[in-house]
């Protein structure tokens, strides 16, 4: 009788999480059957999406500290105000730790042999991110929340991940290489180029003036055209390293 009473909410439950969760196996696919050249065992990748996870709970512990300190710090109806929230705070935070996780897996593994893979690994660490903070958003908000993420936030995460993903892999020939200086800076470039795209995203669909949600699309658009052109063009031209 209890499970009878309870079954209808857990359906629906599942039904959420499905739809929170399909989104991003469609683009790990993509991404997945996009490297050509070696594959990478399914056992690094599943925990590549497992260290996204926790990547999104260090990112909200690191934003509920820097946005308290932010909200005493400056007046919440200046822009200076939404610049430091969004590029900073938020994309800095999310984007960072990502990237730390993804580092601390893949660096030294012995699978990345290609320039690809850097690619694959940080769509997949950010897939796994936003795998996690879409089921909390459809927890929360409903199914409605599942339909518009699916077009917009984890699709979003996951060109993040692309140019996180570039830049990393060319850190990593350039390392091979005993090019350390330009491997720190490919490094870093693989935070900050992210970093910067993630903070016009959110900034753009914060903003509340007429035209502004045109724009957000038109930017959107651009940013999933060149990210699906960028994985296509970064797998045909891939190579050992």
């Amino acid at each position: 009788m209890f499970y009878f009473l309870l079954a209808p909410a857990l359906a629906y439950n599942g039904i959420l999480i499905i739809a929170a969760i399909i989104p991003a196996v469609i683009l790990m696919i993509r991404v997945y059957r996009s490297d050509r050249l070696e594959k990478e065992s399914p056992g690094l990748l599943l925990r590549l999406v497992a260290l996204g996870v926790l990547s999104s709970l260090l990112a909200l512990l690191e934003e509920r500290i820097a946005s308290t300190i932010l909200d005493n710090t400056v007046p919440q109806s200046s822009v200076a105000y939404n610049i430091i929230l969004y590029f900073i705070i938020v994309a800095g935070a999310e984007e960072s730790s990502k990237y730390l996780f993804m580092r601390l897996r893949t660096w030294k593994n012995p699978e990345f042999n290609c320039q690809y893979d850097g690619v694959v690994y940080a769509v997949f660490v950010s897939l796994g991110f936003a795998l996690w903070e879409n089921i909390s958003y459809v927890m929360m908000f409903g199914f409605s929340a599942a339909l518009i993420r699916a077009v917009t936030a984890i699709p979003g995460h996951a060109c993040f991940g692309v140019f996180m993903g570039i830049f990393y892999g060319i850190a990593r020939r350039y390392e091979n290489e005993g090019n350390h200086s330009r491997s720190v800076l490919f490094r870093v470039l693989s935070v900050i180029i992210p970093a910067a795209l993630h903070g016009a995203y959110d900034y753009i669909a914060s903003v509340n003036v007429p035209g502004s949600g045109w724009f957000f699309v038109i930017f959107v658009g651009a940013l999933f055209v060149i990210s699906f052109i960028l994985v296509g063009r970064m797998s045909k031209k891939d190579k050992f390293i």
